[in-house]
């Protein structure tokens, strides 16, 4: 069942370089786990910039559908496309695989598995994590 988006959000957007230009992701939060992603482009024209929407959509939807966020990732990592560009210890190989990285980044692998908490769990939670 999809989650119901609430009226706000926060969360924070990651600017990448990719080989076709710079990439802008948002990942909103809702009781600190990844609810969903937005994916938009610099000026690298209406199909790539089509593309990257449509990144940001599925992954959002995945996220409301309690996806595990590491099922995500390994969905996204390794996708690769014409231009990959150097970015820290690895390489962007696409769109998709850079957010991959973002998403791995922040979440994934030995961070908290996602789920949908309430805030009495979270806080819980973070007080064991201390």
């Amino acid at each position: 069942m999809k989650a119901e988006r609430p009226q706000t959000l926060t969360g924070f957007t990651r600017k990448i370089k990719t080989g076709l230009g710079n990439v802008y992701i948002t990942v909103n939060e809702f009781n600190n786990i990844p609810f969903e992603v937005f994916v938009s482009t610099g000026k690298c024209g209406q199909s790539i910039m089509a593309k990257a929407e449509v990144v940001g959509r599925l992954v959002s939807l995945a996220l409301r559908a309690n996806v595990p966020i590491n099922e995500i990732i390994a969905q996204l990592e390794g996708i690769a496309g014409e231009y990959p560009i150097p970015y820290k210890n690895s390489i962007i190989l696409s769109i998709p695989d850079a957010v991959g990285k973002v998403l791995k980044e922040k979440y994934g692998e030995n961070k908290n598995e996602r789920t949908l908490q309430s805030k009495e769990e979270n806080k819980i939670q973070k007080t064991h994590e201390k």
